[in-house]
């Protein structure tokens, strides 16, 4: 039997491959009642003969870290929109995050007992990646928590 081979779904996850470092901002929230300033690191690489992109996350202040996270992202056959299973050190169960891409903007939706969160990746600019992370309790209005430009490093 011939093992399966990744679709061109799959393949555009290799965007995220690599090693992204940049600036943070935080707005305020209530995981950041006073906002500011951070750092953000991820490090993604393919996995699974190219099926998924695995990644983790780190966020730190004045050196220390003050956040971290694993996803793994995949291309949904079945729903036809990509996935992302996000596991983090808050201690919640992991948030399962879908959407697909517009041009080379994914943006992606979870539901948690908290609302909705929203999550806005652009690689429109090759070497630069642009994240947005939202929060809203009822779908229509968002609050901003974090933006992010990343470099690939």
């Amino acid at each position: 039997m011939e093992m399966p081979k990744p679709a061109e779904a799959h393949m555009k996850l290799e965007m995220f491959a690599g090693t992204w470092v940049g600036e943070e901002t935080m707005h305020p929230s209530p995981w950041a009642p006073q906002g500011g300033k951070a750092q953000g690191r991820t490090e993604c690489r393919l996995a699974l003969n190219g099926f998924a992109v695995i990644g983790d996350y780190t966020q730190s202040k004045d050196g220390v870290t003050t956040f971290s996270g694993h996803s793994v992202h995949t291309w949904n056959t079945a729903e036809k929109c990509y996935t992302q299973h996000w596991f983090d050190c808050m201690g919640t169960p992991p948030e399962v995050f879908r959407g697909n891409f517009q041009g080379d903007v994914l943006t992606m939706t979870s539901r948690n007992p908290m609302g909705q969160m929203r999550s806005t990746s652009d690689y429109g600019t090759p070497g630069t990646l642009k994240v947005r992370m939202e929060m809203s309790q009822d779908g229509s209005k968002w609050q901003t928590l974090f933006e992010g430009t990343y470099k690939r490093g």
